[in-house]
């Protein structure tokens, strides 16, 4: 049988550093860059952005792709993760040493994150 295994995960959504004024507002006015495929894309690619919003007292992380598109993740309370903030489809989280694996539909995205805990299999599905 198996149980849950409780895994704080602290997104570590930190500013970008960058030289020069005029790179630093550029990097703030667009966010953090982080590793995505989106639309099924077989590769992970540096180009997707995120931006942080506060909604009713919760964290909401705002990823930019590329073409325009974007999906909004809530990150959870509890230190599970994040959880898809809108859409029908769920978000499935892949802890790893340092970051996490977020998937939702066709769309891939790495984040940095503090893991406590244990890290390299799946949140809520692995065996003890």
């Amino acid at each position: 049988m198996r149980a849950p295994v409780p895994a704080v995960i602290l997104l570590a959504l930190a500013a970008c550093s960058a030289s020069g004024d005029e790179a630093e507002g550029e990097a703030a006015a667009r966010g953090e860059t982080i590793a995505c495929a989106t639309g099924g894309a077989a590769e992970l690619a540096p180009v997707c952005t995120v931006e942080r919003a506060v909604e009713d007292g919760a964290l909401i992380l705002i990823i930019h792709h590329e073409d325009g598109g974007f999906r909004r993740l809530a990150v959870q309370g509890d230190g599970s993760g994040v959880a898809a903030a809108d859409g029908a489809d769920p978000a499935q989280i892949t802890v790893y040493d340092g970051e996490i694996a977020v998937t939702v539909a066709a769309d891939r995205y790495i984040l940095p994150a503090t893991i406590a805990g244990r890290t390299g299999e799946t949140a809520g599905d692995a065996t003890p």
